[in-house]
């Protein structure tokens, strides 16, 4: 048992989500002979606490993305559990795993394409109802309404269609529909990067008034740091298909441990004094590699300035560094996190 397993094992009273050893491997072709396969999530494990928000963030191509159509079945299991309400539902298929589907909901990046362009929107919101059978006929009517209403649309809303709504409209139609079956874990795939600033901020308050007054979870994937600062509770930070640090996302935020988050921070650093400095000191170059068949060693050597031998011949694994902060990295004891300057 790891560190890190050993620490997840106290109070799990208040557990929603439990995904353990989670791997997602697919197919790509044949090297020498033999089949290859595409790493995209390599032995994630974490915890989602209910009514919390927890984070995960990387660069495109880490796995954050595939790690949450994991969880939510949309993607196939190679390995690993994902257990919810005590059950694993990486194993069920057919009427189980429809009958836990109205406890997991996503809300996608692009709100039009995730919209269906020729359906009214009040239909589209419907159809999680109709598909699960969900009360009567006159009951799910009147519930498009109260959901309208909740994410702060208009009742004429449910006549129109997609295109006669503003991008922000439109993920609040599709916030609705998430809400519609009253799950209790909503992933939030980029659900805000495709829009300005202000709309962001308008989406990023009512999810946070939603899960106050419903007592939601959220899994919200995010390349943006300030919004999963200002959302989150707690984060993981993923690199090509390992989360390489995860900590509460105050404590991330002020001490991170790991070369590949001091990275994403100096990317991320607002105007000012130290902005060069910590660019030149901490951000990385280059692309990651590939994550077809990935050598043995940390995924993130090729890149690490900070990188010795042992880094090359064995995968770290995740270890406690402070309470609740878990760092996957062989020189986390020797390397000081350094200070960012959040002015």
């Amino acid at each position: 048992m790891t560190a890190f397993e050993a620490a997840q094992i106290h109070d799990a009273s208040d557990v929603l989500l439990d995904v353990n050893d989670l791997v997602v491997h697919f197919p790509a072709g044949r090297r020498s002979g033999k089949p290859s396969f595409v790493h995209a999530v390599d032995g994630v494990s974490f915890r989602v606490r209910r009514g919390t928000t927890f984070g995960i963030v990387g660069e495109s191509g880490s796995g954050k993305s595939t790690t949450a159509q994991a969880v939510m079945r949309l993607v196939p299991v190679t390995s690993g559990q994902v257990v919810f309400g005590n059950r694993n539902i990486a194993e069920l298929s057919g009427e189980p795993l429809r009958a836990v589907r109205r406890h997991l909901q996503i809300v996608f990046q692009d709100p039009f394409s995730a919209l269906n362009p020729r359906r009214r929107a009040g239909d589209q919101i419907r159809e999680p109802l109709d598909l699960l059978g969900i009360g009567s006929r006159s009951d799910r009517d009147e519930r498009v309404r109260k959901l309208l209403a909740e994410v702060g649309l208009p009742p004429q809303a449910a006549d129109l269609f997609p295109h006669q709504f503003s991008g922000g409209q439109r993920q609040r139609l599709c916030i609705a529909r998430a809400l519609a079956p009253e799950p209790d874990l909503i992933v939030c795939d980029e659900a805000v990067s495709a829009l300005d600033v202000a709309i962001q901020a308008q989406i990023l308050n009512l999810l946070k008034r939603l899960q106050r007054e419903r007592n939601l979870t959220y899994i919200f994937i995010s390349h943006d740091l300030a919004v999963i600062q200002q959302f989150c509770d707690e984060v993981a930070v993923m690199y090509l298909g390992k989360i390489v640090e995860q900590a509460p996302a105050a404590e991330i935020f002020r001490a991170p441990h790991h070369p590949y988050t001091w990275s994403l921070l100096a990317a991320a650093a607002p105007p000012g004094s130290m902005r060069d400095e910590l660019k030149r000191r901490y951000l990385v170059k280059g692309d990651p590699p590939s994550p077809v068949d990935p050598l043995p060693g940390c995924r993130f050597v090729e890149r690490c300035p900070s990188a010795v031998e042992v880094c090359r011949q064995r995968l770290p694994t995740l270890d406690v560094v402070a309470p609740c902060h878990y760092v996957g990295c062989h020189r986390s004891a020797e390397l000081a996190p350094p200070t960012f300057d959040s002015r």
